[in-house]
């Protein structure tokens, strides 16, 4: 893509070879020792709609926090970017999803440019519809893209100097070396603009365990919901049904693990493979890293950002950074 995609345009028909490229990379996972499924595909229209009511939930604490932060600190945050871009720079959503949080951001910092970013372009579309409506004086434009694979294609949409956002920790959900090279790309697309980044902090395991495993069970929903998408991707005949949503917390890692196990022994066709489930065998679909405050402040000068600010709550639950580029 060179040109930024206007959500009234249609979506550009994909070439076999990519979606076939797509297919394979789904299956080899699923075949290696220790099966897995890219936690991307978590992220279908179903799978958005359930996440946006995870977010709603009383053990959820992740979204009301750095809400309650962004309120809290609206000010110095916005006086911090501003004096790093100037008023009216672009504000990129990096995974936008229903593009819920960055409009709380359009008075604060002026703005007059929205560039939503995530791989669930229609999702995205639907949101910003409304939007639209609400923020007659913003122009606002998709770019559908995967942020693990094409984020350096995003520097051919931001012509100047920009405050990319990239909230609810989502950060978190790569290993360590890899959040460290997505906030490389990050610097690299900014062209010369800011960071404002939401990064979930290290906490008892028991608050943890709540959030990724709600009584409710709209989070064993959500993480069973990809494999219905995967049939969808490769022609599998996954059975979501027969597969147990886990949370596991990995306290020497500091991250959390969600999984799908088998209930009972059971094999999963797709076209040109197979592979055979043990009973309680797992299929590995995210990991959410929590940081210490210091220790991702060192990462992101490490990719190149300068010395952040950030904001917390009252107990240290979670952080907003700010750097600028």
């Amino acid at each position: 893509m060179t040109t930024a995609l206007d959500t009234t345009a249609p979506a550009p028909a994909p070439t076999a070879q990519p979606l076939q490229d797509e297919r394979t990379r789904i299956a080899a996972h699923l075949m290696e020792r220790q099966a897995s499924i890219s936690p991307r595909y978590l992220y279908d229209a179903l799978g958005c709609h359930l996440f946006d009511a995870i977010t709603e939930l009383d053990e959820y604490y992740p979204t009301r926090t750095e809400r309650a932060i962004a309120e809290q600190h609206r000010v110095p945050i916005a006086d911090f970017l501003t004096d790093q871009v100037g008023p009216q720079a672009p504000l990129v959503d990096l995974g936008a999803g229903s593009c819920s949080k960055a409009p709380f951001w359009f008075g604060s910092l002026g703005c007059t440019e929205y560039v939503a970013v995530d791989l669930a372009r229609e999702h995205v579309e639907r949101a910003l519809l409304g939007l639209r409506t609400r923020h007659p004086g913003v122009r606002m434009q998709c770019v559908a893209l995967d942020l693990v694979w094409q984020l350096p294609r995003l520097a051919s949409h931001i012509a100047r100097p920009a405050v990319l956002f990239y909230p609810g920790s989502s950060i978190g959900n790569f290993e360590p070396e890899q959040a460290l090279r997505l906030l490389r790309e990050m610097h690299a697309v900014a062209r010369g603009g800011a960071l404002l980044i939401g990064v979930d902090l290290w906490k008892s395991p028991a608050e943890l365990q709540a959030a990724y495993d709600d009584a409710t069970g709209v989070t064993a929903a959500f993480n069973r919901n990809v494999l219905r998408h995967v049939n969808r991707l490769i022609g599998a005949d996954f059975d979501p049904r027969q597969w147990q949503h886990i949370a596991h917390v990995d306290s020497e890692r500091q991250r959390v693990e969600m999984r799908l196990a088998a209930i009972g022994a059971q094999t999963v066709h797709w076209p040109g493979g197979e592979r055979h489930f043990a009973d309680a065998e797992y299929i590995h679909t995210e990991n959410s890293y929590k940081w210490k405050r210091d220790g991702f402040a060192d990462c992101l000068q490490q990719a190149g950002w300068q010395a952040p600010r950030s904001w917390t709550d009252d107990h240290a639950r979670f952080a907003l950074f700010a750097a600028a580029a």
